[in-house]
């Protein structure tokens, strides 16, 4: 017999009980879709990547961070298996910060929780604000627009800045550096990120840039403040075109380094 349907059935049941159980809201009735209809039985809705692939020619590494390389090892041919040896630091490409990548005194990879990798997403279109000034901090003001249009904001949400940087990957203009060499990519403002932090129990902070910090921001301030207690950050995110605004659920897999700052990951989003 083949279970397959059942199987992902209940995965998508799964799904949606661990998004409401997150987003403080009860999981829609077996049989339903996102907007409480029918909804067609054995299908959990749509998985998509959003993070990019792992590539060394593709992926623009933050000034100063290490080389990324990926050196092929063994083959099938010569070895009989096949293998790669990757070089690359904790932060590069797609990958989310643990709290102890900006403070000494807080979590590390390998002491997060399980929960701490799997958020309702929470994605902020401001492509039209980002195309308009390469250095535009989301705003209270933008969040509160949002949550008048989408609803309010879950607690503990991985909330995102969909800038349009996710469409300049592999380019120079995904860095967009000046003649002095400094970066200029949209972010995070610190007043938005703390109403975030205080207002909403924020989980998790993310972009489609290298940070959500407005590279106008030496200090990282907005990532400093996000990186206490359970919180990470994620950055360098992809495919957000394809998240709705709200109802969505994030999850992060990547490895758990022992004292890890964070790690290169494959980040999914579940889409019911």
């Amino acid at each position: 017999m083949n279970r397959a349907p059942r199987l992902l059935a209940a995965v998508a049941l799964g799904v949606l009980a661990v998004a409401a159980l997150l987003g403080g809201r009860p999981a829609p009735a077996a049989g339903t879709g996102a907007a409480g209809g029918p909804g067609p039985p054995g299908r959990p809705g749509r998985v998509v990547f959003l993070s990019h692939v792992n590539d060394p020619a593709q992926t623009p590494v933050f000034p100063g961070d290490p080389e990324f390389t990926l050196t092929t090892v063994f083959t099938v041919p010569e070895d009989g298996f096949y293998l790669q040896y990757v070089q690359e630091g904790e932060h590069t490409g797609t990958h989310y910060s643990a709290p102890c990548h900006f403070h000494e005194s807080e979590r590390c990879a390998d002491q997060l929780a399980a929960r701490d990798f799997v958020r309702p997403a929470v994605v902020l279109d401001v492509r039209r604000q980002a195309a308009a000034n390469a250095d535009y901090e989301v705003t209270v003001a933008d969040l509160r627009s949002f949550e008048a249009r989408h609803g309010r904001i879950p607690a503990g949400a991985a909330v995102i800045a969909w800038t349009g940087w996710q469409d300049r990957w592999g380019t120079p203009a995904y860095a967009n550096e000046d003649a002095e060499g400094n970066v200029h990519q949209p972010g995070f403002s610190l007043a938005a990120t703390r109403w975030l932090v205080r207002e909403r129990r924020l989980g998790a902070l993310g972009t489609d840039t290298f940070g959500p910090d407005p590279g106008t921001d030496p200090d990282f301030r907005a990532t400093s403040l996000v990186l206490h207690g359970h919180r990470m950050t994620l950055e360098n995110l992809a495919g957000l075109d394809r998240m709705p605004p709200t109802g969505g659920l994030l999850v992060v897999g990547g490895p758990r380094n022992r004292a890890g700052s964070g790690a290169p990951s494959t980040i999914l989003g579940l889409v019911p």
